[in-house]
């Protein structure tokens, strides 16, 4: 409005300086330069105020934008420590299952080490009903029943002697190995065995026998050593055939090497 009346102001002092009496055409000329300059004021007061209204729009959106980036970076640097320590802490566990695998690794070996040893020692007894075989990384040496006692007896025979002593001379070089002796039975019912009362009975007693003859006689470490009997519930062949009640009636001794190594690992919580 101040250009309005400077203008107007302007065009009067025009007017009153000329000291002369303007004729029509000047007088129109004048009036229209008049409006020209009053159009082009209202255009730039009009741009004007929609600059400054683009100014403050600009402004906020500026605010706004500073504002999601201090948070988009205070955001990114909290990822960035959770990431660092997401990675540490995958590192460690990648190098604590290195470690386990490796002692796996090395326990499959020794059980296959252990595995050939013994079918190599106890060759000569594999046509007899003896068998060597791996089974969850342990080794399982299978001795019939036949091969160790008398028909219904718990006394071990000098066949059955000879094949323990065979075992005996390999395991007592192999002293990181544990034994697990276990008895099994067919499922027909015993009778007439005095003291035995049961299969259970039985197959606990040959295997004690045979623990007793390893510690006692091929003086294999007692502490190596757990007895125990599965009676019939245990079979390798559930048909009801003279067949597969003879394969059920067995001695199998589970032999286990001994991972405290391993054991502690795994007891050992992870590093956090």
């Amino acid at each position: 409005m101040k250009i309005k009346y400077l203008l107007l102001v302007l065009t009067l002092g025009m007017v009153l300086h000329s000291c002369k009496v303007m004729s029509p055409k000047a007088y129109n000329a004048l009036i229209a330069g008049r409006d020209s300059l009053q159009n082009r004021t209202t255009n730039l007061e009009g741009e004007l105020a929609r600059l400054q209204s683009d100014t403050a729009r600009l402004h906020r959106e500026m605010t706004e934008l500073q504002r999601n980036y201090n948070s988009l970076n205070s955001n990114y640097n909290a990822n960035s420590s959770q990431l660092t320590k997401v990675a540490g802490d995958l590192r460690k566990r990648e190098a604590r299952l290195r470690e386990v695998e490796d002692i796996l690794r090395k326990r499959d070996e020794a059980t296959n080490a252990l595995k050939n040893k013994l079918q190599q020692a106890l060759l000569g007894f594999q046509q007899s009903g003896l068998s060597v075989d791996i089974r969850n990384g342990k080794v399982y040496v299978s001795l019939m029943d036949k091969l160790l006692f008398p028909s219904a007896s718990i006394v071990i025979d000098e066949k059955g002697k000879q094949a323990l002593k065979q075992l005996a001379t390999v395991l007592n070089k192999e002293a990181d190995i544990n034994l697990a002796i276990e008895g099994h039975t067919d499922n027909q019912k015993v009778s007439n065995l005095g003291q035995i009362k049961d299969n259970w009975d039985l197959s606990v007693l040959r295997a004690t026998s045979v623990s007793r003859y390893l510690t006692e006689v091929e003086k294999i470490d007692p502490k190596r050593i757990t007895a125990t009997g599965k009676g019939e519930f245990q079979p390798v062949d559930p048909a009801a055939t003279p067949e597969a009640r003879a394969k059920n009636r067995r001695i199998e001794i589970v032999l286990t090497p001994k991972l405290d190594e391993l054991y502690n690992l795994i007891g050992t919580p992870a590093a956090k």
